[in-house]
């Protein structure tokens, strides 16, 4: 077999193991993140609350629209009246938690992490198509088309799982008691349909 070939499907192998490894780390650090941001804190998905370790509630505060987020606050008079607010927050309007809406890899940061996984990929499967044009022996064509079949299924895994989560997703559900804005694509702020839902219920 000459080394060309070898040379060719090792680095095409490289190529994929390395698409799996940056969409590991991009989702390991991704997640190490949000623990890191919400330590102490418990997430509530019932209520669409979080609970801080003083046993205080965060309720949504505002949905930014573009970056697809929900941002949660405590009241600021019980925050700036906590023993322990010199190690939580040194904001004067309570704590803030923000929280994605969208898991990984369809968020926005894991969908540009998925696209460089598959550029990866794809540049390995037309290495791989144009070495197996030009070299027709059994077993160079074995291992060629080996790769090929592998990177080729390795794409399409990635494809669907992103395709099957399009960046158009649903609006966020509504919690009790809930006062939110929303933050537009425009930066526009306009008081959300949960606004509008709790005021009529006050009247």
């Amino acid at each position: 077999m000459r080394p060309e070939v070898l040379l060719v499907g090792g680095y095409a192998g490289a190529l994929v193991l390395g698409a799996f490894v940056l969409e590991w780390c991009s989702a390991h650090t991704h997640r190490r993140s949000l623990r890191y941001r919400t330590a102490g804190f418990r997430y509530d998905e019932a209520h669409d609350h979080w609970q801080c370790p003083e046993g205080q509630h965060l309720w949504p505060h505002e949905f930014d629209a573009e970056r697809r987020l929900v941002r949660y606050r405590a009241k600021a008079q019980i925050c700036n009246g906590c023993p322990r607010k010199a190690d939580c927050t040194d904001s004067d309007r309570g704590r803030e938690i923000v929280r994605p809406l969208d898991p990984w890899p369809h968020s926005e940061a894991g969908r540009f992490h998925r696209a460089i996984a598959l550029l990866m990929i794809g540049l390995a499967v037309m290495v791989l198509a144009v070495e197996g044009v030009r070299h027709h022996e059994p077993a160079e064509a074995a291992l060629l088309g080996a790769l090929f079949v592998v990177a080729s299924l390795a794409a399409r895994w990635m494809l669907r799982d992103l395709r099957a989560h399009p960046a158009n997703f649903p609006a966020a559900t509504t919690a009790q008691g809930l006062r939110m804005t929303v933050t537009a694509a425009d930066g526009q702020r306009s008081p959300s349909r949960w606004a509008s839902q709790n005021r009529e219920q006050e009247s």
